[in-house]
């Protein structure tokens, strides 16, 4: 169709058929094949179409320019702050669209618009950060979802921080390998506070009741968390124990019973100021008095010393192939350790605590075993 009878004729066509000559037009110039002249002339048009009063022939630009690299850069700009039934084909297609363009659109177009953006083939970092910071529950789902974005810790922190109350957004965000595990544990957390407040929950165990069973459900679940944690992780999450007071004695003393000794070795680097370096030798191999001077500069009081000592002597032993042993065993010889001081009531109170529920679970999964047998 030559381009000037084409603009003479559209001032009296029907609009499906208008429609159907722009998206011929549109795909004869995404094809980059007309001569110099007759692309020029054709630009110019397509221009001119953007005035069209229909959305269907804007529309049906759209869907012939969309994933075009040739197509023209000012047609692009004003489909996308189109109408969202026309802006949306572009806003998650285009390659034309920068990062500054798409940000725009998140920031001041409609709450559709940032599910569409999120949902785009790729997304920088810079461009996930915007969504996790300004954009809608929705949005940051999506940007989940979106295996081609780029996700920052931080970006995966903000959403954490802002929608972690919301059942659906704590199962997208937990789902994800790439969550941080200071972002695992802040959603563990974020469960505990929403069950414990649950109308339900305090009718049926009353207030105080359910906020000692959540606050021991949260160790534990932290505990499990551990295991999921790379090991270059554990710095990120003692810092975010510590900043949220739950790395207490009582937290590391149970962490040691189980085993959890590389956490350990990760939260005393931190708490001490000691080298890495320094306190992965003194967990192999150190003295019980180089490892209670240790002790002395993370701040861990006098009275825990031992049994943290008898304890990791185990777990070197199991460690050097020297002895096979699990909570069960260990927990039983830190609570020996105590013996019968009464100075000591609180500590041996926590370690038969440790000592029973690690009974339970071996017990629980001999019995699972059985069954299954």
């Amino acid at each position: 169709m030559v381009v000037s009878h084409f603009l003479k004729w559209a001032n009296t066509a029907k609009v499906t058929e208008r429609a159907a000559a722009a998206g011929a037009l549109s795909r004869a110039y995404a094809q980059h094949e007309l001569p110099f002249e007759d692309r020029c002339a054709a630009e110019a048009a397509l221009t001119l179409l953007l005035d069209d009063p229909s959305a269907k022939v804007r529309k049906a630009m759209a869907e012939a320019l969309a994933l075009s690299r040739h197509a023209p850069p000012q047609v692009i700009a004003v489909l996308a702050a189109d109408q969202p039934e026309v802006a949306s084909v572009v806003l998650a297609r285009s390659p034309l669209l920068t990062d500054a363009d798409l940000i725009e659109r998140v920031a001041s177009g409609p709450k559709a618009t940032q599910s569409l953006v999120a949902d785009r083939a790729s997304l920088s970092m810079e461009l996930s950060a915007v969504i996790a910071e300004i954009g809608e529950a929705d949005a940051c789902k999506v940007l989940i979802a979106n295996a081609g974005a780029e996700i920052a810790p931080l970006s995966f922190r903000r959403m954490a921080e802002r929608f972690g109350h919301l059942g659906a957004m704590r199962e997208a965000l937990i789902a994800d390998p790439r969550l941080p595990a200071d972002c695992r544990h802040m959603l563990l957390v974020k469960l505990g506070e929403a069950l414990q407040g649950s109308p339900l929950v305090v009718a049926l165990m009353g207030a105080t009741r359910a906020e000692r069973i959540m606050k021991d459900a949260c160790v534990k679940a932290s505990l499990t968390l551990i295991d999921s944690t790379r090991v270059e992780e554990y710095p990120a999450l003692v810092t975010h124990l510590r900043v949220r007071g739950d790395m207490t004695a009582s937290f590391v003393i149970r962490a040691v019973a189980y085993g959890k000794v590389d956490f350990f070795g990760a939260a005393l680097v931190a708490l001490s100021g000691q080298s890495e370096q320094r306190i992965r030798s003194l967990l192999a191999a150190g003295s019980d008095v180089a490892l209670t001077a240790a002790f002395r500069k993370a701040g861990l009081s006098d009275v825990v010393h031992a049994v943290l000592i008898r304890a990791l002597k185990v777990w070197r032993e199991v460690a050097n192939g020297k002895r096979v042993a699990g909570a069960q065993e260990v927990s039983w010889l830190m609570l020996k350790e105590v013996g019968g001081h009464e100075a000591q009531g609180d500590l041996a109170a926590l370690l038969k605590s440790i000592h029973l529920d690690a009974l339970r679970e071996n017990a629980r999964e001999h019995a699972l075993a059985i069954a299954a047998a």
